[in-house]
């Protein structure tokens, strides 16, 4: 990925991954980790937890204590569990 120097990365890096996420590329429960998505944009972690922030703040992605991130799923699938 090719950054807009005048645009934070994690705010870009946010925005792709929301893109991801509606292509389906990371599907609902897809675990969204710290260090491979550090290692895939090529950032440092401090980065990446900022772009998880605003997912999170956003809704598309959730953190549960001692398992991880992943991608929320859609408010009529959590209904069904």
């Amino acid at each position: 990925m090719e950054f807009d120097p005048m645009r934070p990365k994690w705010q870009q890096i946010a925005e792709e991954v929301s893109r991801r996420i509606e292509r389906g590329e990371y599907p609902q429960r897809f675990p969204l980790s710290e260090v491979r998505l550090a290692a895939k944009f090529g950032v440092n972690r401090d980065t990446i937890r900022k772009a998880t922030r605003a997912l999170r703040e956003s809704g598309l992605i959730t953190t549960v204590p001692s398992l991880g991130t992943f991608v929320r799923p859609s408010d009529g699938d959590e209904a069904e569990e």
